[in-house]
């Protein structure tokens, strides 16, 4: 008897639902059954669906357009605001500070 069915005659503890054959070997899956492929098939074909939502869908087309867009550099707006602010010399605008806090609440 060679070391591995040792190991697997010794490990039946780890395989307790395993069928044995007359010579103390486990006896292998028949893959290829042709029930078992069949019930197989009945399986997949009523769960291996898969519905992906319109709003994913929709987001996916939005994301590759932005990818696809070119990067913005907003660095020379933010440095004069931060210019502005220092200076004291900002002034805010409130009503249309006001229309953008509606604007994204409703």
């Amino acid at each position: 008897m060679n070391n591995i069915q040792k190991t697997i005659d010794n490990n039946n503890k780890f395989f307790p639902n395993s069928k044995k054959t007359n010579r103390g070997q486990i006896s292998p899956i028949n893959h290829n059954d042709p029930a078992r492929r069949k019930r197989l098939e009945g399986i997949i074909k009523n769960d291996a669906k898969v519905q992906i939502p319109d709003a994913v869908k929709d987001f996916a087309k939005i994301k590759r357009a932005v990818d696809k867009a070119p990067p913005i550099d907003n660095s020379k707006k933010v440095a004069d605001l931060k210019k502005m602010i220092g200076q004291g010399s900002y002034k805010i605008d409130y009503d249309a500070l006001a229309d953008k806090m509606l604007a994204t609440e409703f």
